[in-house]
């Protein structure tokens, strides 16, 4: 007899872990993360960039503080799309059954009956 047999596994709980790791992996790349992250992330630069503005360059841009309200757009943006991302989080993609998409005989596939 062997004393070196793996334990049983539990082909259900595998499977839960594989839906976990593509769920975490589809939000981790979401583009709404990234494109948002970025955004707020230079929205508070330019933001105090255009609160500590000196008066010449206030001058320059004709009276309007632009990179306050630049910065307060930017940031909104990238707030918006982290809201976005919050909301309706990514799907994970469909995994594949026994490796095969779309077989001639599945009802919901895209080949024609006879062929």
């Amino acid at each position: 007899m062997d004393n070196h047999s793996e334990p049983a596994r539990d082909p259900l709980a595998d499977g839960a872990e594989a839906d976990e790791r593509r769920s975490a992996a589809a939000r981790l790349f979401d583009i709404r993360r990234v494109i948002g992250g970025l955004f707020a992330v230079y929205g508070i630069v330019v933001t105090l960039m255009g609160v500590f503005d000196s008066q010449a360059e206030i001058d320059k841009a004709e009276g309007v503080r632009i990179n306050l309200w630049a910065g307060l757009a930017m940031l909104a943006f990238g707030l918006l799309m982290l809201f976005w991302q919050w909301v309706r989080p990514a799907e994970p993609p469909a995994a594949e059954q026994d490796g095969v998409i779309g077989q001639p005989d599945d009802p919901g596939s895209a080949y024609p009956e006879g062929s």
